[in-house]
């Protein structure tokens, strides 16, 4: 594991064989969710000996409908982010979405992640490299891994090492999105451990009822093939009850079904 990332995971236990895990719920709805669903995913990791990072998005900047629900205010919800971590000794991630809301965020979590939508914005990724924190670069649906190449180029050149790339798909035509398991290994050739993003890459964007859809039911299919092609990492969103989140619950996991999903994982990494 990359030192960097064995840092961020300082006072958790965890088996050095295992894969690490990215996952909370889609954005902070309330502070009772976001404690239920840590509270749970980080009892699980433990009981498991996966490293965890809790994640949850402060805002979300990117929804198909202007009526979507995109926060409870964004100082509000770092707050919520940060004291979640706290509470349960957790590293925590949330998404930027411009240049002036590294710094500010980089006070509240650890991991700043880069949405795919904005991979290749340069000011965005200095910004985030200059904080200091580790940065994580979802791969744009539009971009192959070979070409993630330059933005892990400018993070670098900002001076920062610490970097993760995200898998979640790419576009396959106008409204579905397809998994190329090719691409694992091509981010990894640029020196950083890759993610694999197991919810995301089953949206099934620009429906025209206004709220992206998604198979949720694969999910552990693209976890099982990320595992077996050798990502580091996952990432899931999970919800109690994805049907009254809201947002992205067409594509989140139950939560109640990680657990088994996660024992299943390591035996494919034991494996492997």
């Amino acid at each position: 594991m990359e030192q960097f990332l064995k840092e961020l995971f300082a006072g958790q236990s965890y088996n050095e064989k295992s894969f690490f895990l990215i996952a909370g719920p889609c954005v902070v709805e309330s502070e009772e969710l976001v404690m239920e669903v840590a509270e749970k995913v980080s009892g699980i990791c433990k009981n498991l000996g996966i490293p965890y990072i809790f994640k949850a998005s402060y805002r979300k900047a990117n929804r198909t409908s202007a009526s979507s629900f995109t926060g409870i205010g964004d100082n509000n919800a770092l707050a919520l982010v940060k004291k979640t971590g706290e509470k349960f000794g957790l590293p925590t991630t949330s998404d930027i979405h411009a240049h002036d809301e590294a710094a500010p965020a980089a006070q509240y979590i650890d991991v700043l992640q880069i949405p795919a939508f904005l991979c290749r914005q340069t000011d965005l990724l200095v910004a985030a490299a200059e904080t200091g924190r580790v940065v994580n670069v979802k791969k744009g649906q539009f971009l192959s891994g070979p070409a993630m190449q330059f933005a892990v180029e400018k993070i670098r050149k900002a001076g920062n090492n610490k970097i993760i790339l995200t898998e979640r798909g790419t576009t396959f035509g106008y409204q579905d999105l397809v998994v190329d398991y090719r691409n694992i290994p091509w981010m990894q050739a640029h020196g950083v451990p890759v993610v694999m993003d197991c919810t995301h890459s089953l949206q099934q964007p620009n429906q025209t009822s206004g709220v992206t859809g998604g198979n949720p039911q694969l999910i552990a299919t693209i976890a099982k093939a990320a595992i077996a092609t050798g990502a580091e990492g996952l990432f899931i969103e999970t919800h109690p009850n994805p049907a009254i989140a809201k947002s992205d619950g067409a594509n989140m996991l139950k939560l109640d079904l990680l657990e088994p999903l996660l024992q299943k994982l390591l035996k494919i990494k034991e494996a492997v």
